[in-house]
């Protein structure tokens, strides 16, 4: 019995050394993610989109991946008309380095406005500051949920590489996102 007791206490200090988790740095606040991806907006509304199994399914067709949260939340812009002026998603992958969370503007019309790199692990700042710098995020705007993202590869290493694609995924994601569970559905209401 104490053979097993020290066997499982090694085990549980073991676990904490192994984990591979560092610390979030936050490149930008969600207010001013929303603020800057939602130009022109006077007023903002949360919507909170419920996907159906058919939507999940036409999703997972179209780009091969399963939408797999409970509810997306989209945070809906106003013009002083009270048209509105497009949405903003927040969506988030789960590396072996951490996660990546990334917000992305869209615009009525379902055309990617913009993307913005919020929080990212210690770690992976280095990879995900060199792309930001870069602008590697302006190569998305005026795309739109039909077309696949591709990303432009210049320079960089293997890393850079990897979470640019993690962070182009999670772009076309919002976008078919909006397309699927709010563009398609027709005007939110007043």
């Amino acid at each position: 019995m104490t053979r097993f007791i020290l066997a499982l206490l090694c085990v549980l200090c073991a676990r904490p050394a192994v984990a591979h988790i560092t610390p979030p740095v936050t490149l930008t606040s969600d207010r001013d993610a929303v603020a800057a991806l939602l130009p022109g907006a006077k007023r903002y509304f949360v919507r909170e989109v419920r996907l159906t199994g058919a939507e999940r399914e036409a999703i997972r067709q179209q780009t091969g991946w399963t939408p797999d949260e409970d509810f997306y939340r989209f945070y809906l812009g106003r013009d002083d008309q009270g048209r509105t002026s497009g949405a903003v998603a927040f969506l988030s992958d789960y590396t072996i380095h951490g996660p990546v969370r990334v917000a992305v503007g869209i615009g009525p019309d379902g055309r990617i406005r913009g993307a913005k790199v919020i929080e990212v692990t210690e770690e992976t700042y280095p990879w995900v500051k060199a792309l930001v710098d870069r602008g590697f995020l302006d190569q998305f705007e005026g795309s739109d949920a039909r077309a696949a993202l591709q990303t432009t590869q210049s320079g960089g290493g293997t890393m850079v590489r990897f979470y640019g694609d993690v962070i182009r995924g999670l772009v076309q994601r919002g976008a078919i996102l909006y397309d699927v569970g709010v563009r398609r559905r027709g005007a939110p209401p007043q």
